[in-house]
């Protein structure tokens, strides 16, 4: 997911890891110590820089460029993920699986939810600061819990339950307090929300249904990011017209300055870097410091949205915002335990 703070194919490269994990096992002392000090920490950043940057760039396109075309900026962003991605596959670079019918019939479902996640997360990202995006999107974990537990019966311990009884808190003061209130904005996050939990909920299970119609009956990172941005191109072009996105961009004059289009070029850089460097740090470190990395990063991430973009806030709502920040560690470090139980 790009502009998200965490990717939704977490628990496919979680499995992923689990194999590497044993291979670590396997490598002589000496070597895995390079290994951490150096790659650990470079891709660490890299993942931090990439996740926060995509937010950043995006907030900065459509509310200080005034960029009133958000489907355009998803469509372009998809665009240049297909050309890079593409283009690293032709090179043999990378391994992606051919596109075929069957495959694109079994994932398209899940795909249109995935547009719908990028272009709510756009609208939304127009109107309400970065701070308090990041601590409404806390709002998703509440909903995919309770999807989990009556979509797949599955049980989560007091602790989990109590961090998110704190995002739900968090969410709803932010909100009261928040001194730029916008009451569009507020309902495309809540929507971006429930996409997001759907997202979550569906993939995993189109995601077994997709490997049994692949030629290597697997389904990589790269392969999903080519599947994704390429069958969202189409309906991408579909919702620029149904909301009438066509006459804005013929008519504004944002799209006659280089600059406009240097920084849109790299907010769709910046989009697929997420995906690299989300999956080389969980790759390099484990599921645990993975998580943990990327809640706190969202503390960073909330502090340079108020400070870059001079968002008027008050103490409460600052309050109001470091409370749900903290949640989400919370929920983070309650995640891991649960995990480590089970």
């Amino acid at each position: 997911m790009k502009m998200m703070s965490s990717s939704p194919n977490e628990e496919q490269l979680d499995v992923e890891n689990s194999k590497l994990d044993k291979d670590k096992e396997r490598t002589p002392r000496s070597a895995r110590v390079v290994k951490v000090h150096n790659q650990a920490l470079l891709s660490g950043l890299a993942y931090c820089f990439s996740s926060c940057g995509m937010i950043l760039v995006n907030k900065f396109v459509l509310s200080s460029y005034d960029f009133n075309a958000g489907i355009s900026l998803m469509l372009y962003q998809n665009l240049i993920s297909v050309v890079i991605v593409s283009v690293l596959s032709i090179l043999g670079l990378v391994s992606t699986e051919p596109l075929t019918w069957r495959l694109i019939k079994v994932w398209l479902p899940v795909n249109v939810i995935f547009v719908g996640m990028l272009v709510t997360s756009m609208f939304s990202l127009k109107y309400i600061n970065v701070a308090m995006v990041t601590v409404l999107k806390n709002v998703t974990n509440v909903i995919t819990a309770l999807g989990e537990m009556y979509l797949f019966k599955k049980h989560h311990d007091g602790r989990v339950w109590a961090a998110l009884f704190l995002m739900i808190i968090s969410a709803i003061t932010g909100g009261l307090t928040d001194l730029s209130f916008n009451a569009i904005g507020y309902a495309w996050q809540t929507l971006n929300c429930f996409l997001t939990a759907s997202y979550s909920l569906t993939l995993r299970r189109v995601m077994d249904t997709a490997k049994q119609v692949t030629k290597s009956g697997n389904l990589n990172e790269f392969s999903m990011v080519l599947l994704n941005n390429t069958l969202s191109l189409p309906l991408g072009c579909f919702l620029i017209v149904v909301f009438n996105e066509v006459d804005y961009l013929l008519s504004t004059p944002l799209l006659r300055l280089p600059s406009f289009w240097l920084v849109m070029t790299f907010s769709g850089i910046l989009g697929l870097a997420i995906s690299f460097t989300s999956m080389w740090f969980l790759h390099q470190t484990g599921a645990t410091t993975y998580s943990l990395v990327g809640s706190l990063n969202k503390i960073p991430l909330s502090v340079a949205g108020i400070l870059l973009f001079k968002v008027p806030t008050s103490l409460e709502n600052s309050a109001s915002i470091f409370f749900g920040l903290l949640a989400g560690v919370f929920f983070a470090r309650a995640k891991i335990r649960e995990r480590s139980q089970s």
